[in-house]
Parts: C-alpha cells; sequence; structure tokens
C-alpha cells in the first residue's frame, strides 16, 4: 500500500467479511496491548485501498465486552490509518429509527463498564485528557450521507447512539431510561472505539444499522434472532454498496 490517506472499515455484526475486496492479503499485528480481533485484512475496491477488520473476529466469536478495542485501533494506527468507518448494528429507540434503517450518530452516551476504555494506563508517559465533545467525523458523515443519497437508501443523518455492556440485551425499562437520556438507538460496540481513535487522532465514523427494535418498541414483541438475522441479511448488504459507493471519496480525504 501506498504513503496516501488510509482508510479502514471496522466491520459489526453482520459485516465480519468484505468479499468485495480485491488483491486480499491478510497481517497479524501484535500490539502492546495484546492481540486484535483478527488479522488486518488488506485490499482495494476499483484501485482504492483499505484496511478491513472485524471487530467480533472473523467467526464472529468475541462478545462486545471481549473486544480488545485498544489492540484493534493501535494496530490501525500503526498501519497509518487515519480516517476509519466503524459498521454496528444496533437497536431501535425512538420512532424514527425502525429495521433497516441505516443511522449516522452524531452523539454518544457510554453505559459500558470495565472496559479498557484509555491509553492513559500505568504504562503512559502522561494523562490526555481528549476532547469528546463532537466524537464522530463530520467530514466522513458528509461523505457516508452523501453516498446513502445517491443509492437511494433511507437514512437518518444524527443520532444519539447509546453503549451498552452487553452481551445480553436490554431491559424494557433500561430502553425507557435511555430514551429519557436522549437516546436514539442502542448497540454494544460504539465505545470505548469511538475515544480510543480520537486519543489516537483518527478521524472515526459510525455507521449504524437498525437490526430490531429495542425492548418495549416496536410491537413490543420479544426480541428473537431470527428477526434480528432477517434485517440484518437485507440491511447489511445496503451497507456494503454504501461503503463502496462512499470509498472514492474517503480515499481523497
Amino acid at each position: 500500500m501506498n504513503n496516501m490517506t488510509r482508510i479502514a472499515i471496522i466491520g459489526g455484526t453482520g459485516l465480519d467479511e468484505f468479499s468485495a475486496l480485491q488483491n486480499l492479503r491478510s497481517k497479524k499485528i501484535t500490539t502492546p496491548y495484546g492481540e486484535t480481533s483478527s488479522v488486518l485484512m488488506f485490499g482495494a475496491i476499483d484501485g482504492h485501498e483499505l484496511i478491513f477488520l472485524p471487530r467480533h473476529g472473523e467467526r464472529h466469536n468475541i462478545a462486545p465486552h471481549n473486544i480488545n478495542y485498544r489492540a484493534n485501533l493501535w494496530a490501525l494506527k500503526e498501519q497509518g490509518v487515519s480516517h476509519i468507518v466503524a459498521v454496528n448494528a444496533v437497536g431501535g429507540i425512538t420512532k424514527n429509527m425502525p429495521p433497516e434503517k441505516i443511522v449516522f450518530p452524531d452523539q454518544i452516551i457510554d453505559y459500558t463498564y470495565s472496559r479498557q476504555h484509555t491509553y492513559s494506563d500505568d504504562n503512559a508517559n502522561s494523562v490526555m485528557h481528549v476532547d469528546l465533545s463532537l466524537p464522530y467525523s463530520d467530514s466522513i458523515r458528509r461523505i457516508l450521507q452523501a453516498a446513502a443519497t445517491e443509492q437511494g437508501s433511507a437514512f437518518e443523518s444524527s443520532a444519539v447512539y447509546g453503549a451498552t455492556q452487553g452481551p445480553r440485551l436490554e431491559t424494557v425499562a433500561e430502553i425507557a431510561r435511555m430514551e429519557r437520556d436522549g437516546c436514539d438507538i442502542v448497540g454494544m460496540t460504539g465505545m470505548p472505539e469511538a475515544s480510543l481513535a480520537r486519543e489516537l487522532d483518527i478521524e472515526y465514523a459510525c455507521c449504524a444499522l437498525v437490526v430490531n427494535w429495542a425492548a418495549g418498541k416496536g410491537d413490543g414483541d420479544i426480541i428473537t434472532m431470527d428477526v434480528i438475522e432477517q434485517h440484518m441479511r437485507s440491511g447489511m448488504a445496503s451497507v456494503r454498496q454504501l461503503l463502496i459507493g462512499a470509498l472514492p471519496a474517503l480515499s481523497k480525504l
């Protein structure tokens, strides 16, 4: 790969592989923070180079609270990545977030706990107080929105992402509290990924796919994996095409 801007896509549930990549090659990276979720996958689409990393592992066997977020982000930074699109499967809380809607959040609330959430640990030379007022890159979000518009996909240009611990889904009462807090969508992998990217000075944005109504929303039925997988298969096909469509503009950043 050349020394120009490097783009990375972090794949979430439903995007554990990216078959559109050409000239695929992989590289195992060892970091000061341990092993990454999988090997880094280097490739190109129509000449535009990128790195793909499935955060749950190639076999989707790593639970949200066990993901080594620090190793993943550190490895991408070491390879020269400056811009990341993170794909997340989420639940819809507010009425404009139905299944298969694509969402580009602009804010996040962190409900996670006991995760390794900073590089300011015992081995750090100094404490990093990064500004996370605006957690997502506007330049990447605008490109993703333009690609969604061109593609004709239904999307929301702003939302508050509520990041929960997982791997269990939330209770009805927890979702009600999150809605009172201002959350529009709920997922389990948005943090500390976003804040670690900021610590490493990487431009980072989220492309979220709603795969189910959150607990107590929609028709109120119990959430089943069959329903989630149905929406995921259909919705992730649109997300893949959106990412391919956005890549030329992302490569110019």
